[in-house]
């Protein structure tokens, strides 16, 4: 890539990042963030979002939108991405589960603030690709494991946060038992195609659930292994 072209990716980062503030400021009534966190919006800066969609989709890679990457998959808009994050309230010495690699794009933002990330992707060549990717990149923090996100990771729970990055019809169980007591959960559900509700959960420490619906979005289906 030319000087030149890297620049103007950097330009365009950098108007992305006022806008999802600008979308932040619209939506606070309803999300309760009038603008991005501090890590969050350094993140969302550094992330070279080009890298994680497909050549020919790379003049696009700093709208505000989602983008298709094959398998009938998208990369979330980056407003989602950035608030996804920030509902969760990462911090450093965390360790997060994101459900729904996708390009690794959600997974790489997480990795700039948290201490570990791992993420479940259902398609295999979706993951491999993706965990290659975040690896060229340095993502050493990010660990990728091909399998049914609506099982999660057991093996590495309990997590202090979980993502989800694609919508299911109910919460999985499975889910709100790998996550710690005061952590937070983030996932879009509803019907594919249908109306989808973004939710926040927070588990207390009783075990109980508090719910609380975010905003109305879209997402592709959280598909279950076979």
């Amino acid at each position: 890539m030319s000087t030149a072209a890297a620049q103007d990716f950097d330009g365009q980062r950098a108007r992305l990042v006022a806008e999802v503030d600008a979308t932040y400021a619209a939506t606070r009534l309803e999300t309760g963030f009038a603008a991005m966190s501090p890590p969050v919006r350094a993140a969302l800066g550094k992330v070279e979002r080009h890298r994680f969609v497909p050549a020919r989709q790379q003049s696009l890679a700093y709208r505000n939108r989602p983008l298709p990457i094959g398998s009938g998959q998208t990369i979330s808009q980056p407003y989602i991405v950035a608030l996804s994050t920030d509902l969760v309230l990462p911090q450093a010495g965390q360790r997060v589960l994101e459900i729904g690699t996708g390009s690794g794009y959600q997974a790489a933002v997480l990795a700039e603030i948290v201490s570990t990330v791992y993420s479940v992707e259902l398609l295999p060549a979706l993951g491999k690709e993706a965990a290659q990717r975040l690896q060229s990149l340095g993502y050493a923090n990010v660990e990728v494991r091909i399998g049914d996100g609506y099982q999660g990771w057991p093996e590495h729970a309990p997590f202090d946060a979980i993502v989800v990055t694609a919508a299911a019809p109910k919460v999985p169980e499975a889910l709100v038992e790998q996550l710690k007591p005061g952590g937070r959960m983030v996932i879009p559900v509803g019907a594919a195609g249908g109306a989808q509700e973004l939710l926040l959960l927070t588990k207390r420490a009783d075990g109980g659930i508090e719910r609380r619906s975010v905003l109305p979005v879209r997402f592709v289906p959280l598909v279950p292994g076979k």
